[in-house]
């Protein structure tokens, strides 16, 4: 058997590409009016970025164990790659680094430092690596080659869900009194930081979109765009990517999964890029 693939939900692979790819995947958790609901399992309120009464917590040990050892047991020794969400972002990776150094050496965990396809190209990269026959050294190599290559941007409608998320690092000195902008952000080094304060979301749209140009050059990339509550949105700037990326594939449209939705709030659009991914 080959090497098997773990993921987490914050990595938003559509299922068709899971199941392709055979990627397990480990739900994050929403704290709900006493309620804890899986990401991806259970019903989630189509609305959970607009409640306030709302909080998101990391995969625990005992799930992300049970997946493991079972994935384990699948590969028959061959050994898992589990490819997480940034541990500037969420506890998960820290949880699941001690989870598998009690499972032994047949775990490698890989912190994505991103999120959505940010984590989604890491683990869609090691999957193929393993369906190509690598082992795994080679199957967690090909992960973090991804991870190198990783670029992620994002333009939120309103700052609230910001500011209460707690994840915006070195932006949480304006939030209070900036509430006419429109931050573009981006991830670096797996945080969430502001690359340009403007005033339009039309502007931080567009600067988006160019500064995803720029990164990609005149290279193949392997594009994703995410929004929450905003398809029309998400798909103008699949779009414009089309147009000015013509040797790229076209973007792979999804909405943010609950646990990212509610800490960007309604009307964000993100991309996350994978930069000459070499038919990975």
């Amino acid at each position: 058997m080959s090497v098997v693939v773990v993921t987490d939900s914050s990595a938003c692979l559509p299922l068709e590409t899971r199941d392709r790819w055979g990627i397990r995947t480990v739900p994050l958790h929403i704290l709900l009016d006493g309620a804890d609901l899986r990401d991806g399992v259970d019903d989630v309120p189509d609305d959970i970025y607009a409640r306030e009464r709302v909080t998101t917590s990391g995969a625990g040990p005992e799930e992300l164990a049970e997946v493991y050892r079972n994935a384990l047991a699948y590969s028959a020794g061959s050994g898992v790659v589990a490819v997480h969400i940034s541990s500037a972002l969420s506890g998960t990776f820290g949880t699941a680094e001690q989870v598998a150094g009690q499972i032994g050496s047949g775990v490698r965990v890989i912190d994505s430092k991103s999120a959505a396809m940010g984590t989604g190209f890491a683990a869609l990269a090691a999957a193929r690596a393993a369906a190509g026959g690598a082992d795994l050294h080679g199957v967690a190599a090909a992960a973090d080659a991804a991870v190198q290559r990783s670029h992620a941007f994002m333009v939120v409608q309103r700052l609230d869900n910001l500011r209460r998320s707690g994840r915006i690092g070195s932006a949480a000195a304006w939030l209070g009194t900036a509430l006419s902008l429109k931050p573009l952000l981006a991830v670096e080094d797996g945080k969430l930081v502001l690359a340009q304060r403007i005033r339009t979301v039309s502007k931080a749209v567009a600067s988006m979109i160019d500064r995803v140009c720029d990164v990609v050059g005149d290279r193949s990339a392997a594009l994703a765009v995410h929004h929450v509550a905003n398809p029309q949105g998400a798909h103008e700037v699949a779009d414009a990517l089309a147009e000015r990326l013509p040797d790229c594939e076209p973007a792979v449209i999804t909405g943010l999964c609950p646990t990212l939705a509610l800490h960007v709030g309604a009307g964000a659009v993100a991309v996350c890029v994978d930069v000459d991914p070499g038919g990975v």
